[in-house]
């Protein structure tokens, strides 16, 4: 299979469909023509009875493996929110698409999360069959930080992670490792960076794509390495199982222990807004299918670069003033509107959760379960 996007090498290798995301100097981080050939790949893999799997890797600077994904090019959504570009609707819609398709996809799909994988990296990831890590994974969503949310389904595995898990990753954006991530849902197995090269030649050796064949094959590579760290789980479900964001800082500050005086700290440098929206759809995905959450998230997105129940434009939005702070300017010094947590209001964050399109014009309305 050819691709006329340089940043996506694919080939087939005996049953395997093989991916790279080949964008190493801005860490992979998904173009929309990369979401484009990646869901033409998969498309066509999904129809061909030849091919049995799929795996799916990251281009480090030096040599495959290193990193998998950073996100979504957030340079771009900068720029494509100034100029007002139709492109970055379709980013969203077809970037919620690839996921589902992943998720759904019906054949076994590795997925080498070496490195850095964040945002739309865990897009990619978290749907696959065989979601693999090493020592040196690093696996975040850090969304808040850029006045956005956790998407790209987030809302739906977010939510499905033990306690309340999800709704302290989704508002601190903490960095989870290697091992942590088996350990609390976010991976399958954790193998050795050092064997990933060979363990990607070895896929030619695959006969089927069987998930029998799959787990004795990876079981081959595995390693027992500990989580080296140990999550305070009594502490992140007492405190970020209250009602709201600023009940949850209260219960952060009671504590007072150093995890505690960390989270409130973390928390403090991420959009007020965005930290009250997220904990609503971390919520309210629970009893939500994966479809359901996508739409949610697609609604979401759309009011995050379209504030205009805040009576401002894409150019005064959270997030674009996130972006500039981070990735543009760099000063790191995001001036949030309003600037503190407990200036934030409800009709500032139900708005996000109102649909700005009937149902049956919905950009995800053909996505089911």
């Amino acid at each position: 299979m050819t691709t006329l996007c340089p940043e996506i090498e694919i080939h087939v290798t005996g049953v395997v469909g093989c991916i790279t995301l080949n964008r190493p100097k801005a860490l992979n981080a998904l173009s929309l023509p990369m979401i484009r050939a990646i869901t033409t790949a998969l498309q066509e893999w999904r129809a061909d009875k030849a091919i049995g799997v799929v795996a799916i890797r990251g281009m480090g600077k030096e040599a495959p493996f290193g990193q998998f994904c950073a996100g979504g090019d957030i340079r771009f959504f900068h720029s494509a929110a100034l100029a007002g570009l139709a492109q970055l609707e379709d980013f969203f819609t077809e970037e919620y698409a690839l996921n589902h398709l992943i998720h759904h996809f019906g054949k076994p799909i590795l997925a080498f999360m070496d490195g850095i994988v964040m945002g739309g990296g865990m897009g990619l990831a978290q749907g696959a069959s065989h979601r693999i890590v090493t020592e040196n994974s690093k696996l975040a969503m850090p969304e808040t930080l850029i006045g956005l949310f956790p998407d790209v389904g987030a809302g739906y595995f977010l939510s499905r992670l033990p306690g309340r898990l999800g709704e302290w990753l989704a508002l601190t954006g903490t960095v989870i490792h290697g091992a942590t991530a088996v350990q609390m849902g976010w991976a399958d197995s954790c193998l050795t960076a050092s064997a990933l090269p060979q363990i990607w030649r070895t896929l030619a050796d695959l006969r089927s794509g069987s998930v029998i064949d799959l787990n004795d094959f990876l079981l081959h590579f595995a390693t027992s390495t500990p989580p080296s760290e140990q999550l305070p789980r009594e502490q992140i479900d007492q405190c970020f199982s209250q009602p709201s964001v600023g009940e949850i800082l209260l219960a952060l500050k009671a504590d007072g222990g150093p995890w505690a005086r960390q989270t409130v700290q973390a928390m403090a440098h991420r959009s007020p807004v965005m930290l009250h929206v997220a904990l609503e759809q971390i919520r309210r995905a629970r009893s939500m299918n994966l479809a359901e959450a996508l739409r949610m998230e697609r609604d979401m997105v759309r009011h995050c670069f379209h504030p205009l129940h805040l009576q401002r434009n894409a150019s005064q939005s959270e997030t674009v003033e996130g972006i500039r702070a981070l990735a543009i300017d760099k000063d790191h010094q995001p001036r949030w509107n309003p600037a503190r947590i407990d200036a934030v209001t409800p009709a500032m964050v139900a708005p996000f959760f109102v649909s700005p399109w009937p149902t049956w014009a919905h950009p995800l309305r053909d996505l089911r379960g």
